[in-house]
């Protein structure tokens, strides 16, 4: 089993990608934002806390250090989820906030890899998800800050995918579509939208028929960080109930 980060693991999807994979057997640190509270989390799952602004990369680079240095071991499985999600039209988009979602979204999950990537060489070989999105693939009005740096993710994935294989590393990325998490309620407020109203809509456009369960999408990025599933190289996982396809 391996020590794994998983950055964003405060949210609904950060937090069941935890549980997933502590239940596997792995030791998980957790990160999210500097003043969220994991100590609960990192209690039950026998896990560490490690806050770190993702988008700072000494602060990164402290955070890995720290996880080493606690665990006795390296990183051999980075979950890279951290996201900031604002909403506006794009005419009104505060400059500032739009790049501070860049920053935050793709320039996270680049010092992520980037910080864990020695460790994982040394330790011969690891696991990196990166969590992309729909909106990334195709595009999402009024989420253009958010869409561009899950575009740049998925991407990054492809890009990371062939050039560290023969490093002995898997990168790999998933693509989900709307997961029943707390944010899918800001969401709707965002819209304008009632709750169970914008839930109606999001659901009628999935052919599965459903909105995805956070451990459902858990159990595709334990999938992907799986080391026996050592042929999956730079791959997007479109696990949104057949919205959209994989593509090239």
């Amino acid at each position: 089993m391996a020590v794994a980060l998983v950055t964003g693991a405060g949210g609904g999807l950060g937090t069941a990608v935890s549980r997933r994979l502590a239940a596997e057997g792995h030791r998980v640190a957790l990160n999210d934002r500097p003043g969220l509270d994991l100590s609960a989390l990192a209690g039950e799952l026998d896990g560490l806390a490690v806050p770190a602004d993702v988008a700072d990369p000494d602060a990164v680079a402290a955070m890995v250090a720290e996880v080493e240095q606690r665990t006795g071991g390296h990183i051999g499985i980075l979950v890279a989820g951290a996201t900031r999600l604002t909403t506006a039209p794009f005419g009104e988009h505060d400059l500032d906030d739009w790049w501070r979602v860049i920053d935050v979204d793709l320039g996270g999950t680049f010092a992520c890899a980037q910080a864990v990537m020695p460790g994982m060489v040394e330790r011969g070989g690891g696991r990196m998800v990166l969590v992309a999105s729909e909106g990334g693939l195709i595009g999402r009005p009024g989420a253009t800050a958010c869409s561009a740096a899950k575009a740049g993710i998925a991407t990054l994935a492809k890009s990371l995918g062939r050039e560290l294989a023969p490093l002995g590393i898997a990168v790999n990325a998933i693509a989900p579509s709307v997961i029943d998490t707390p944010r899918l309620a800001a969401q709707a407020e965002a819209a304008g939208v009632p709750p169970a109203e914008f839930r109606a809509a999001q659901t009628a456009r999935v052919p599965l028929g459903r909105i995805a369960a956070p451990d459902e999408i858990a159990a595709a990025v334990a999938f992907l960080a799986d080391e026996r599933m050592p042929t999956l190289v730079g791959q997007i996982l479109h696990a949104n109930g057949g919205t959209t396809r994989a593509r090239a």
